[in-house]
């Protein structure tokens, strides 16, 4: 089992930034490719941001291409979400996916809200 666990969301004004973090317990996430997904209210979730399990491969939707970039530090704990130049599209609930072969695992999300 793999426990995920979001925070740094919260409410920002069109152009700033926030830092979203996923922590892990249970065990480490060396095997895991990790990525974010949002979904905002009455549409589905979509994929934000992927990093391989090696860190090596990272993919982005065309939507925040150039803004957002996601992390891993070495220890595999922790996988970051940078959010820069926010707009008010971006705000939904942000979520943490952990992706095997055999498993997926998800956080309870975290809000963020962009105003205009």
């Amino acid at each position: 089992q793999v426990q995920l666990v979001e925070s740094g969301g919260g409410l920002v004004q069109a152009g700033g930034s926030l830092r979203l973090s996923c922590a892990a317990s249970g065990r480490t996430l060396r095997n895991y490719a990790m990525a974010w997904f949002r979904q905002a209210p009455g549409k589905e979730r979509d994929i934000v941001a992927r990093v391989s399990g090696s860190g090596r491969t990272v993919d982005y939707a065309d939507s925040v291409k150039g803004r957002f970039t996601i992390s891993r530090d070495n220890a595999k704990t922790t996988v970051y979400l940078q959010m820069n130049s926010l707009k008010p599209e971006d705000t939904a609930v942000y979520y943490c996916s952990a992706q095997s072969s055999r498993s997926t695992y998800w956080g309870q999300g975290t809000q963020v809200t962009v105003s205009s």
